[in-house]
């Protein structure tokens, strides 16, 4: 029915012929089989469905039916064909490592490899952003700039896990295999196991491995405690063999996850650490480079491509990670903007001083790089007081919390205040109930684990001192 306003902008009042004409039919590239649309099936719309952006091929959801090969279900397979959707995809990671100032051509970056979908797309753009650096180094007349090195490693939970040793043999030669493919320049590639943190006989740190993961009872606290470690064993690897960036494959759907499982224990405060592109609270800033790619993006990447997959210490997930996992899958088959929603929504949180590269780590002949970095710089707040750490997971703690917990006269602290020390769901989730356990527990911690969270606290001790010292009395003072 006509609504016969000449200011109507709905276009309800136009008759049938002139809407048929300023509204052709649609193409609709992903409607199941057999389903008519504007008069013709799917079948058929999928066959002639084209790119968005080159105009020309036909979209990968329409190539794979016509091949009846693939299930490529995502809304990029409706709208790019194969080649755009790589060039779309790997811009988004070069974009994130141009602006961020992630690589220069003087780093050496480790590239942390799982053998899953994320880790093995990381390593695969690395080696494509190296690839294209030694062209045109070997192009340029003044070799001016050099090309940034590439390791990988891989963190070996054999003996917290209840994988076989044949099965883990048969993935590390898949492994090798994977990164023999590469082109040049070599990669060295590092197989390290979880209990090297220890500076023990191996042996000895397989017992204190599993002694530490024994004593914590929460399945999430296990979870989270295994996570940490594998952070601690790549600082390791990174400080040992001279590389100066760790490059992780974290995407947004992991980072969607982390953002609502942080919220349900208790770690607000330290979330906008977490999920940005840039982590240098470590010894060796760490950099998430696919932190605007979903992870349906980066398995249809793989299948496009035939990069083989290596599934080893796969389990699935329980207590508050698997909960929250299930239900960001169900929410993102729903809405498949949810994963994307959640990381932006959480990207409003203002980030931490240490979420950005310090200006020493730029290359100073990287002109276009800078300018990018300067142009999409974080806003941090420089103004935050300075930050404890986690003794366990070294998030950030309010300095508020810690201080009441620090001696100043003997900077040490005591027993019960190395448990205070801790954020709130590792004191919950991670830390015995029992009092009498915990200096055990604390003993069993990797020296490298603690040394990190007290390097932070003396930190925080002398600039918090720098800021009261006017109001501090003299020894020779009434």
């Amino acid at each position: 029915m006509a609504c016969n306003s000449g200011t109507c902008q709905s276009g309800c009042y136009r008759d049938s012929s002139n809407e048929a004409e300023e509204h052709p039919p649609v193409k609709i590239a992903n409607e199941a089989p057999n389903v008519v649309a504007n008069g013709r099936k799917s079948t058929e719309l999928l066959s002639i469905a084209v790119c968005v952006k080159c105009k020309v091929n036909k979209t990968i959801a329409a190539a794979a039916s016509a091949e009846d090969g693939g299930d490529f279900s995502g809304e990029d397979s409706g709208r790019f064909c194969a080649d755009c959707f790589r060039s779309n995809l790997y811009g988004k990671f070069r974009f994130a490592v141009t602006s961020n100032a992630m690589i220069s051509p003087l780093d050496n970056v480790l590239v942390a490899f799982s053998g899953g979908t994320c880790s093995r797309v990381a390593l695969q753009f690395t080696h494509e952003m190296q690839s294209k650096a030694q062209k045109n180094y070997d192009a340029s007349p003044d070799r001016a700039l050099p090309v940034f090195g590439v390791g990988v490693a891989f963190i070996d939970e054999k003996a917290i896990s209840a994988v076989s040793s044949d099965d883990l043999d048969r993935a590390i030669e898949k492994m090798k295999l994977i990164l023999s493919d590469l082109a040049p320049p070599v990669k060295q590639f590092h197989v390290v196991p979880a209990e090297a943190i220890y500076s023990l006989k191996a042996g000895d740190a397989k017992d204190r491995l599993n002694e530490l993961i024994n004593a914590v009872s929460d399945v999430t606290g296990k979870e989270d405690l295994l996570e940490h470690l594998r952070m601690l064993s790549l600082q390791k690897i990174a400080v040992e063999h001279g590389y100066t960036k760790v490059l992780l494959g974290t995407c947004t759907s992991r980072i969607a996850c982390h953002v609502l499982e942080a919220t349900v224990k208790g770690r607000g405060y330290s979330l906008a650490a977490d999920i940005q592109y840039v982590d240098a609270r470590w010894k060796i800033p760490v950099v998430l480079p696919l932190r605007d790619c979903l992870i349906h993006e980066l398995n249809t990447l793989c299948s496009l491509d035939s990069l083989m997959i290596v599934e080893v210490f796969n389990g699935t997930q329980s207590g508050i990670n698997g909960l929250v996992s299930s239900f960001v899958k169900l929410l993102q088959e729903e809405n498949p903007s949810r994963e994307s929603t959640i990381m932006r929504t959480a990207g409003k949180l203002t980030p931490f001083h240490f979420n950005r590269m310090s200006e020493d780590n730029n290359y100073n002949d990287q002109v276009a790089s800078q300018r990018r970095q300067k142009k999409y710089s974080l806003k941090t707040n420089d103004a935050l007081p300075p930050e404890s750490f986690c003794r366990i997971c070294s998030s950030p703690l309010k300095i508020s919390t810690f201080v009441t917990s620090i001696s100043f006269d003997n900077a040490k602290t005591s027993l019960n205040a190395r448990g205070a020390a801790c954020c709130a769901s590792c004191q919950f989730q991670v830390l015995p109930e029992d009092p009498s356990s915990l200096e055990h527990f604390i003993s069993l911690l990797p020296p490298s684990m603690v040394s990190h969270a007290e390097d932070g606290d003396h930190l925080s001790q002398r600039q918090l001192r720098e800021q009261i010292e006017d109001c501090l009395l003299s020894d020779n003072e009434d």
